[in-house]
C-alpha cells in the first residue's frame, strides 16, 4: 500500500467501525484506520465468514461479540490498529487479521489511562527498545505493511530521535499527532514539530492534528511538508471533509445510517457516532437527539432518519439469503 499523497481517516474508538470507514472512503479517504483493538482481546477471538451480510468478522469466543468487522470492499485500504505492549502477543494477534486488512498499525500515541497502565499506547514512547522489538517482529513475520502512530515527545530532538529509530525498523510509514501526551484536544496541534520529523525521515510521515475542513489538508501539508494527512474530529463531525465540495451533515448522517443498516452494525456504536455528530452542531436535548438516545435498535434509528423502506428492503433480502442457505443445506443432507 502506498502512503504518500493520501488523505487518511484516523483511528477513533467506537467510531472507526466498518460503516464509518466505508462512509469516509465514499467521500474520498484513501486510507481508513479502524479503532484500536487490544491484543489481549484478539487472543480470545476467532475469524468467521458472515455470509448473511457478506462480511468477515472477528468474534469473541463465548460472548459472540463482533470485535472487528470488515469486507472485501475495503480490503486494499483498511488499516487494523493494534494496542499492545508485547512483541509475541502482537504478532499472534496480528496474524488473526492480516489476511483481511491492508496493513497493521501499532498505537503508540493513546494517552488514556487504560492504555498507559497496560504499557500500551503512549507508554511505549518511553520504551524505544520495546518499540523496536514489536515492530521488527511484525515486519519479519507479516506479508503486509506495518506502521505506527506516535505523539510528540517532550522535546523536538527527542521526537526526531525516536522517529529515526522507528524508521530503522523498516516500517512503511509513521503517523505523528502534533500534541504531547499531556495536551488536551483544545490545545493547538504543533505542526512545526511535525515538520522536523518530516525533514529527518525518508519514509512517509502522516501529519495529524487540527484538520477541521477540507482547506486544512493543504494548510498542514504546507507547514509540515508531509504529503499525507490524517484527520479525526473533523471527519467525525462531517465525513465529507475528504471531498472538496463537501455535503450537508444531514445527508452524511443518513448515509451513515444506511451503511449501519446494510452491515448490521451494533446499535450502541451506531448511536454513539450519531450523537457525536449531533452534539457538534446542536444538542441531544432537541428532538433528533432525544429520538436517537431513545432508539433501541436499527429499526428505530431508521425511523428517526426516514430510512424505514431501506431498512425493510435490506432485511427482506437478508431473509431471502438465509432461507436459500437453509434450502441448500437441506438439499445436501437428503442426497
Amino acid at each position: 500500500m502506498e502512503y504518500r499523497n493520501k488523505l487518511v481517516l484516523a483511528p477513533m474508538v467506537r467510531v472507526g467501525t466498518l460503516p464509518f470507514r466505508l462512509l469516509a472512503a465514499q467521500y474520498g479517504a484513501d486510507i481508513t484506520y479502524g479503532e484500536e483493538i487490544i491484543d489481549h482481546k484478539l487472543l480470545k477471538c476467532e475469524r468467521r465468514i458472515n455470509d448473511a451480510i457478506g462480511s468477515t468478522d472477528i468474534v469473541e469466543k463465548g460472548t459472540e461479540n463482533v470485535v472487528f468487522r470488515t469486507c472485501d470492499q475495503e480490503r486494499n485500504h483498511v488499516v487494523f490498529q493494534l494496542g499492545t505492549s508485547d512483541a509475541v502477543r502482537a504478532l499472534t494477534a496480528a496474524q488473526l487479521v492480516c489476511k483481511d486488512v491492508a496493513a497493521i498499525d501499532i498505537n503508540m500515541g493513546c494517552p488514556k489511562a487504560f492504555s498507559i497502565s497496560g504499557g500500551m499506547g503512549a507508554a511505549l514512547l518511553k520504551k524505544p527498545d520495546l518499540i523496536h522489538d514489536i515492530l521488527t517482529t511484525l515486519k519479519r513475520n507479516l506479508c503486509i505493511p506495518v506502521t505506527c502512530k506516535i505523539r510528540l515527545l517532550n522535546s523536538t530532538h527527542d521526537t526526531v530521535e525516536l522517529a529515526r529509530r522507528i524508521e530503522k525498523t523498516m516500517v512503511s510509514a509513521i503517523a505523528v499527532h502534533g500534541r504531547r501526551v499531556a495536551d488536551r484536544p483544545r490545545d493547538p496541534a504543533n505542526w512545526s514539530e511535525i515538520a522536523s520529523v518530516v525533514d529527518a525521515l525518508s519514509i512517509p510521515v502522516i501529519a495529524n492534528g487540527d484538520v477541521f475542513e477540507y482547506e486544512d489538508f493543504e494548510r498542514i501539508r504546507a507547514v509540515t511538508g508531509a504529503s499525507s494527512v490524517m484527520v479525526a474530529r473533523g471527519v467525525l463531525w462531517n465525513a465529507s471533509i475528504f471531498h472538496p465540495a463537501g455535503s450537508p451533515v444531514e445527508d452524511v448522517k443518513r448515509e451513515y445510517v444506511r451503511k449501519s443498516i446494510l452491515w448490521d452494525h451494533d446499535i450502541k456504536s451506531t448511536k454513539y457516532t450519531l450523537k457525536e455528530m449531533i452534539m457538534h452542531y446542536t444538542s441531544l436535548e432537541l428532538p433528533e437527539g432525544k429520538a436517537v438516545t431513545k432508539s433501541e435498535n436499527l429499526a428505530d434509528i431508521a425511523r428517526v432518519y426516514g430510512e424505514e423502506k431501506y431498512y425493510e428492503s435490506i432485511n427482506t433480502k437478508r431473509l431471502g439469503v438465509a432461507v436459500g442457505s437453509i434450502h441448500a443445506l437441506n438439499g445436501k443432507m437428503t442426497i
